[in-house]
This record gives C-alpha cells, structure tokens and sequence, in this order.
C-alpha cells in the first residue's frame, strides 16, 4: 500500500521541525492548506530556557510533552516536541479526527491505512536506534531522552520495506529497513498520530 503524500522540507526555515513538517505534509494530504510555517507559529512551547553546566552538559530545559523545546528555527538551540502537543495542534485542523496511536502496536498503526489515513511516527534521521541519550531537569522531573531523534510520515508498505516521506532528505516514499524502523520507533516511545 502506498500513498501519494506530498514532500516537505524543513530546512532551510525550520532546522528542528521535522515534527511540524511532518504534520503540513499529513494535512495537506488531507485536503487541508496550511504550511509549516504556520504550524511552527501555533505549536505549543515549552519555555524553559536551557541552562548548562560548565562542561556544556544540559542541566535543566523544557519537556518536550508539554511543547515544542528550543528554538525550532536553529537559530539558538533547539530540540523536539512529543506527540501529546502536535496532536493538540492536529485538533485544531481535524477535530474529532485526530488519533493518537502512541503506544499502541505497530499494527494498528498499519491498520490505519486501510481507513486511508497515514501516521507520523519518530526514528532517528538513519532509522537506527538512538546512541546520544541526555537527561536534564524541568522542575522536579528528570527528563530523558535521545538527542538524535526524528519525526517522518510513513506513507506507505509492503512486505519488507516500508516507505517514509523524510522532511530533512526531502525523500518521497523513501523504502527503509522494516525491522531498523520499528526498534528505533521502540526505543523512542512508540509515537505516532494518524487521523480517520
């Protein structure tokens, strides 16, 4: 099964919004005209500013549950938002629509396809399993989390690859190893949000 979704890049404008990105492309291909851009601007925040000890360790900084952390342009550093705030976003296009799949099994994020909708889910930019793992505090929780992660939509599958649309290679319907997909989606919490 494969889905003709269209390709957005994130770069130059948006060096941390492959999420973002992701969700214009799963709009649009929805029949809904927004951009990234606008999507940015409207994206919850997590304000906390970074504080770093003097090693360059990161000791305190947002959570990326609560809003986009950092500065999603690059121009100052910059990191992630999880799944709880872009599906909060996605309401705001697709009310009552909207599906958060994060934790569920992969196949019921298979199983949305048959409903003709698709899913962005979050393995690092290679598909591998994430190496570079930080924690830091935000209030009285400890947040950790891989630093090289990365939000795709999966447009598509067979029975070995399955096919992503990749906002930071600009890729269309990009095969990637199957088995190499889902440890990496594993390991970075099963997100996924999907739409009916």
């Amino acid at each position: 099964m494969m889905m003709d979704v269209p390709i957005i890049v994130q770069n130059p404008e948006l060096k941390y919004g492959c999420e973002v990105t992701s969700l214009a492309m799963l709009l649009q291909y929805a029949g809904i005209e927004v951009d990234k851009m606008r999507l940015a601007d409207q994206l919850p925040k997590d304000e906390d500013p970074v504080v770093k000890s003097e090693s360059g360790d990161i000791i305190h900084w947002g959570n990326p549950d609560h809003g986009f952390v950092g500065d999603i342009t690059g121009k100052t550093m910059g990191y992630a938002v999880y799944a709880a705030p872009l599906e909060q976003l996605m309401n705001r296009y697709m009310p009552g629509r909207t599906v958060n799949l994060t934790d569920k099994p992969f196949d019921d994020i298979l199983g949305s396809f048959a409903t003709e909708s698709l899913s962005s889910s979050g393995p690092r930019g290679d598909y591998k399993l994430p190496d570079r793992w930080e924690s830091w505090r935000h209030g009285i929780e400890e947040i950790r989390t891989p630093l090289d992660l990365h939000a795709v939509v999966l447009v598509g599958f067979d029975s070995a690859p399955f096919y992503v649309n990749d906002p930071l290679t600009g890729k269309k319907s990009h095969p990637v190893d199957k088995q190499s997909f889902l440890d990496a989606w594993e390991a970075l919490g099963k997100q996924a949000l999907s739409y009916r």
